[in-house]
């Protein structure tokens, strides 16, 4: 009888062994998709938010799209003149490349609204002035480091006729560096006034500034206001005008990509998790009462309940979740920190490591859900299993 005992231990422990691996992956997987959803939404409202997103509204141009209104002169001071606007920036797309030292070919724009840069080294005027620029500290290769604070010569473009253009020198001080993986406009942008960015896109047109601002229009533009309230009033104003215009907080909070699906991802698996302790509980429980039926048979002679042993199927369970809930929250915790390097190049914002963890909400899920649904499906299991007598089992298996 002993060694039939033994063997049924062994066995259960096999089984509870497997509940616990079993348990650990979804745990897992809900800590990882949650740790990349609270970086991502961290990094934005920290980067982009932070400076004052919440008050401002984007402007967009579609070239060829007449439902579009296009971001003229005209048009630009028409979106100023709204009650409730504060300031319009416009920014005008070109590009500087190297003159005379580096390979670098950078995109260039309006420095945005606010100044929102993360700056790791010089800082940024109040106004940028119209012979300076804001640079990353190091992009295509090139270390700007050794510039910051110097005048650079760029080069850039002037149309001369369709197709055909000169090369043509601009002297600018470089005041300010950002970090690389700020991308809001693509990877290695330089940052200039408004005027030296309407400049540089009306050369390359082809154009005097004047006539390329009051014909072609800017690519882009934002709308600064006063207070976040009235974000939703300018907003509407400015559409029922013809401007493509969406406040910048709904933008940036929609998570791109590969963050959406972890955003989506870990709000199934709250689903998954609970569903799926419950359902192994139950197995488990029943799996376990048959494995030990002698042992549990000698616990009723002894004394016990049937509510007893339920209560002992219960209490295992309860540790197995706890146990599944711990492994999964430190080793999903871990993945996701150390993703959270390579998840900023996808981003286009810096992830901090500790933006990275799961919030708290999350990670009290990934402990309670599987106490829970064990414990939940151990009882249900066990009021199953433990339907006959164990002793009156045992004594009539012979």
């Amino acid at each position: 009888m002993k060694s039939w005992a033994l063997l049924s231990w062994r066995r259960d422990a096999r089984s509870l062994r497997g509940a616990l691996v079993a348990m650990t992956v979804p745990v897992f997987l809900l800590v990882v998709a949650s740790g990349v959803a609270a970086g991502a939404a961290r990094a934005i409202d920290t980067q982009v938010l932070g400076a004052g997103g919440l008050t401002r509204i984007e402007l967009t141009s579609f070239e060829g799209e007449d439902s579009v209104r296009p971001l003229t002169t005209t048009a630009l001071r028409e979106a100023a003149a709204l009650p409730g606007v504060e300031d319009v920036v416009a920014d005008y797309p070109a590009t500087l490349y190297a003159e005379r030292e580096g390979t670098y070919d950078l995109g260039s724009h309006t420095l945005p609204a606010g100044g929102e840069l993360p700056v790791v080294a010089g800082r940024l005027p109040e106004v940028l002035g119209a012979r300076q620029v804001v640079l990353p500290a190091e992009a295509q290769g090139t270390d700007f480091r050794a510039v910051l604070g110097r005048t650079v010569p760029f080069g850039y473009t002037r149309a001369t006729g369709a197709g055909t253009g000169t090369s043509e020198v601009m002297r600018l001080e470089v005041v300010a560096l950002y970090d690389p993986a700020w991308q809001v406009d693509g990877v290695g942008g330089a940052y200039l006034a408004e005027g030296t960015a309407a400049g540089l896109a009306a050369a390359r047109a082809g154009k005097p500034v004047g006539v390329f601002r009051a014909q072609d229009g800017a690519a882009g533009a934002v709308v600064a206001v006063g207070h976040q309230r009235q974000v939703a009033q300018v907003t509407q104003a400015l559409q029922e005008a013809g401007f493509a215009a969406s406040p910048v907080a709904d933008r940036v909070r929609q998570l791109p990509g590969l963050f959406g699906v972890a955003d989506l991802g870990m709000r199934a698996g709250v689903a998954v998790l609970g569903l799926s302790a419950f359902v192994l509980g139950w197995v488990r429980a029943r799996d376990s009462a048959r494995a030990r039926l002698e042992s549990f048979a000698v616990l009723r002679v002894l004394g016990s309940g049937r509510d007893d042993l339920r209560r002992l199927l219960l209490g295992e369970a309860a540790l197995t979740g706890l146990a599944a809930g711990s492994i999964g929250l430190v080793l999903g915790s871990a993945l996701s920190l150390a993703l959270a390097g390579p998840l900023s190049g996808v981003l286009g914002l810096p992830i901090g490591h500790t933006d990275a963890l799961p919030g708290l909400g999350w990670a009290l899920a990934a402990l309670v859900l599987p106490v829970v649904g064990l414990g939940a499906g151990a009882w249900a299991g066990g009021r199953t299993a433990l339907r006959e007598d164990p002793y009156v089992a045992v004594r009539a298996a012979g």
